[in-house]
C-alpha cells in the first residue's frame, strides 16, 4: 500500500511516515522546505521526498494521502486531492487506525513539559524491558529518534493539542485513546488556534471522555485548570501529584536545582533520583512519569533507577558548547511560563553568576501580542535579556522592555545579538537562547563569535 505524506517534515508527521515505513507501507512525501535534520532521517528510511506542492507528486496514484495539519484549503496539492477524490486522512486518524487502536497508549498532554515527561517514560519503559513504540514531538537523547513502533503492547504519546488538520479541527489527542493519560498542566496558548482558555479544556475534556473507567488519569493537585476539566466529568480512575493532601505521588528536593530529589508514594520513600536535569518543573515531569510507568506494571524503584540514566531531549537546556569559559544553552521555550521555568531552572544551578537571556517571540501566540503582559515577568532570575523583534509584529516591545525589571536590548537582526551578546560576555557567564526555531544559527554564530575573542 503507497502512502503519500504532505507535510512530511514536521515531526509529528516525520514519525508518522517512520511508523508507516515500519508497518511496510510503501511511503513517499512532500513539504514546502526539504531540509535536515528530518529530511535526512526520511531519506535513510527509504523514503522518497519532493520539494513543493506540485502535483505532479502524485504520479504514481498514491492509496492514500494523509495530510498534515499546516496544509490549508489553497494548496495546490490539497486541492488536486479533494478534486480528484483520492483518499485521504489526517496523522491522528491513520495513527489510530493502524496502530494505536491494538495498543495500552500512555499519553501525556499538557500546555508544558509534553516531550520531556513523554521522554522520560519511554525511556524508563525501555529500561524495563518493555521495548515500548513511541511517537515524540523531539529527539530523545536515549533513543536519538523520535518514532519506534516497538515490539510490545505499549505505545508513549506526545498528546499535542493543535488541531488534527483542515477539516478536523478536534484536537490530535483526541484520536490517541490511551489507558494512562498524563495531564501536566493547562494554560491559553495557540491562539492562532483557540479562542480562548475554555476553548482548550473543552478539547482536553474531550481528552478525559477517551479514558477508559479502568484508565487512569494522572494530574497535578493543584492545578486549577486541570481541576476544572475533570470537574466537567470524569469517569476513570485519577491520582494526584504534588504536595497537597490529595496527591498520592509527591517529590522532595535534596538539591535546591532538583538534581537529586526523592520520590515518594503514598507517603512511603520509594528512593533517590540523581540525574543531571534541574529545576522543579523537570522533577515534577519526572514523578508524573514514575506514576505513568507504575500504572503500567513497573516497579519504582526500577523507574528511579532509569532516571539516573536519562539524557534530556535535544533542545531542552542542551548545552551547544563552552568557549572561554562561556557556556551557551539552546532550550525550546515560547511560552512566558516555560521561560520562566527554564531560566529559574538554570539560576538554581549557577547561582550569582551572570545570565544572559536571548530570547525570540516566533510562535503565533507569542506574534499576536498574548502574552506580552506576562513576558517581561519571565526572565526575572536573568542578568540581562536580548529580545528579537519578529517582522511584521503588530504590537510594539516598547512596553515589554519599559515593564522589565531586568535590562531588555531588542534588535531587529539576529547579527546584532551576536555582535552585543559576544562583546557583553565574559568568563563565567551563561547564554541562554530560548526559540521554538532555528533562530539563523544564533548558537553557532555564538561560538564562533566567542572563539575568535577568548581562542
Amino acid at each position: 500500500m503507497h502512502v503519500h505524506i504532505l507535510g512530511i517534515c514536521g515531526t509529528f508527521m516525520g514519525g508518522i511516515a517512520a511508523i508507516a515505513k515500519s508497518l511496510g507501507y510503501n511511503v513517499t512525501g512532500s513539504d514546502r522546505n526539504v531540509y535536515p535534520p528530518m529530511s535526512t532521517q526520511l531519506e535513510e528510511l527509504g523514503i522518497a521526498l519532493s520539494e513543493g506542492y506540485d502535483t505532479s507528486q502524485f504520479d504514481p496514484k498514491p492509496d492514500m494521502v494523509i495530510i498534515g495539519n499546516a496544509m490549508a484549503r489553497g494548496n495546490p496539492a490539497v486541492e488536486y486531492v479533494l478534486d480528484n477524490n483520492l483518499p485521504y486522512t489526517s496523522g491522528p486518524q491513520w495513527l489510530l487506525d493502524h496502530l494505536l487502536k491494538d495498543r495500552w497508549v500512555l499519553a501525556i498532554a499538557g500546555t508544558h513539559g509534553k516531550t520531556t515527561t513523554t521522554s522520560m517514560l519511554t525511556w524508563i519503559l525501555e529500561s524495563a524491558g518493555l521495548e515500548p513504540g513511541f511517537l515524540i514531538g523531539g529527539v530523545p537523547e536515549n533513543f536519538g529518534i523520535s518514532a519506534r513502533i516497538g515490539n510490545t503492547p505499549y505505545f508513549v504519546i506526545e498528546a499535542d493539542e493543535y488541531d488534527s488538520a483542515f477539516f478536523d479541527k478536534r484536537s490530535k489527542f483526541v484520536h490517541y485513546r490511551p489507558r494512562t493519560l498524563v495531564l501536566n498542566n493547562l494554560e491559553f496558548d495557540h491562539a492562532d488556534i483557540f479562542e480562548d482558555l475554555n476553548a482548550i479544556k473543552k478539547q482536553f475534556h474531550h481528552l478525559v471522555r477517551t479514558v477508559p473507567a479502568n484508565g487512569l488519569i494522572l494530574s497535578l493537585a493543584a492545578e486549577p485548570n486541570i481541576e476544572s476539566v475533570l470537574e466537567m466529568g470524569c469517569w476513570s480512575e485519577q491520582s494526584f501529584i504534588g504536595k497537597a493532601n490529595k496527591a498520592s505521588w509527591r517529590a522532595h528536593e535534596l538539591k535546591s536545582d532538583c538534581s537529586i530529589f526523592e520520590v515518594f508514594h503514598k507517603n512511603k520513600l520509594c528512593g533517590t533520583v540523581t540525574w543531571s536535569l534541574i529545576g522543579n518543573h523537570n522533577m515534577n515531569n519526572a514523578v508524573m512519569a514514575i506514576a505513568a510507568a507504575h500504572h503500567a506494571g513497573i516497579d519504582i524503584a526500577t523507574a528511579i533507577q532509569a532516571l539516573s540514566l536519562f539524557k534530556n531531549v535535544k533542545r531542552r537546556m542542551e548545552i551547544k558548547g563552552v568557549v572561554g569559559g562561556i557556556t551557551i544553552y539552546d532550550d525550546f521555550a515560547h511560552h512566558p511560563t516555560a521561560i520562566e521555568t527554564t531560566v529559574s531552572g538554570l539560576r538554581s544551578k549557577v547561582g550569582n553568576q551572570s545570565i544572559i537571556a536571548i530570547v525570540e517571540p516566533r510562535s503565533n501566540t507569542m506574534r499576536m501580542g498574548v502574552h506580552k503582559s506576562q513576558l517581561s515577568r519571565s526572565w526575572e532570575k536573568a542578568d540581562s535579556v536580548h529580545l528579537l523583534e519578529p517582522k511584521n509584529l503588530d504590537w510594539s516591545l516598547q512596553d515589554v522592555v519599559d515593564n522589565s525589571k531586568v535590562q531588555v536590548s531588542t534588535h531587529q537582526t539576529t547579527a546584532s545579538i551576536v555582535e552585543q551578546v559576544t562583546a557583553q560576555a565574559n568568563p563565567g557567564d551563561h547564554i541562554l537562547v530560548m526559540s521554538n526555531g532555528g533562530f539563523e544559527r544564533i548558537h553557532e554564530r555564538l561560538l564562533e563569535k566567542l572563539g575568535d575573542k577568548y581562542e
